[in-house]
């Protein structure tokens, strides 16, 4: 897709993530709805760019929230594609996580994007080139302890990407997923940080996450997972998970004392 005077809807855009894809889009000449439920980020964002864009503040895990947003679409004139960035996490153990926490991490993650993408899937089908871009997580792909709800979450966003891109693969509209792995964002606590260092885990600069999401915007790609080894750990999850499962229980009690604090 050539992103210039495309109009495109960006979640989660005040994000350490989201900010970055802002810019680019911004930059490749998109115009955008940005999307995020903290007025003065939002605003700060619009100043930063040169763009004719424009702003909605809504939780997207709310009926209004989705509303609102689906409102300020059609004041621009209507979308040719979504950017789903918007995404929480909660590190902790699943018999001592809130049941409040994990059903907001639900309705962000995944009924959210679910059901936003439904209420712009006819505006989306009346343009000639579309496009929805569904950020996940390696995470949807390999269950992690530590990160019960939040894998569940994200699998459910990588099926729902592949079940609609099959659905509609006779129409104009692309349907993509993008997995990123661990990423220096606030989204990881410091905790999940020295996880992370514990068990050698890499992470990415949100730099580049946000390169590869623009990337996968303009070259019509359906499916892109981010970091080495985790991309082989996707494949060897899918064919020999036991061999995975195995690996993880011999780090469990490193994951239990970091998910404890």
């Amino acid at each position: 897709m050539n992103l210039k005077g495309k109009t495109l809807l960006l979640t989660g855009a005040t994000g350490g993530i989201g900010r970055l894809v802002a810019q680019r889009l911004n930059a490749a000449g998109a115009r955008l709805v940005l999307s995020c439920y903290l007025p003065d980020p939002l605003a700060d964002l619009k100043a930063e760019l040169d763009g004719n864009h424009a702003i909605v503040c809504a939780d997207v895990s709310s009926e209004e929230g989705r509303a609102a947003i689906v409102s300020a679409c059609s004041e621009v004139g209507g979308i040719d594609g979504i950017v789903n960035l918007a995404g929480i996490l909660d590190f902790a153990l699943f018999a001592q996580q809130q049941v409040g926490l994990l059903e907001k991490m639900i309705a962000i993650n995944l009924t959210a994007p679910i059901l936003l993408t439904r209420l712009l899937l006819d505006e989306l089908t009346s343009r000639e080139e579309a496009v929805i871009l569904n950020v996940g997580s390696i995470f949807g792909s390999i269950g992690h302890p530590g990160f019960t709800a939040y894998c569940a979450t994200k699998a459910g966003l990588m099926r729902f990407t592949e079940a609609l891109s099959r659905e509609l693969a006779d129409t104009s509209i692309r349907v993509a997923y993008i997995a990123p792995r661990a990423t220096k964002t606030k989204l990881n606590d410091d905790r999940v940080n020295a996880l992370n260092k514990d068990l050698g885990n890499k992470s990415d600069n949100p730099e580049l996450v946000a390169d590869q999401i623009v990337a996968m915007l303009e070259d019509n790609s359906v499916l892109r997972y981010l970091g080495w080894p985790e991309k082989l750990f996707v494949r060897l999850n899918a064919l020999l998970p036991r061999v995975v499962g195995s690996a993880l229980s011999k780090n469990l009690h490193k994951i239990k004392q970091h998910a404890r604090g």
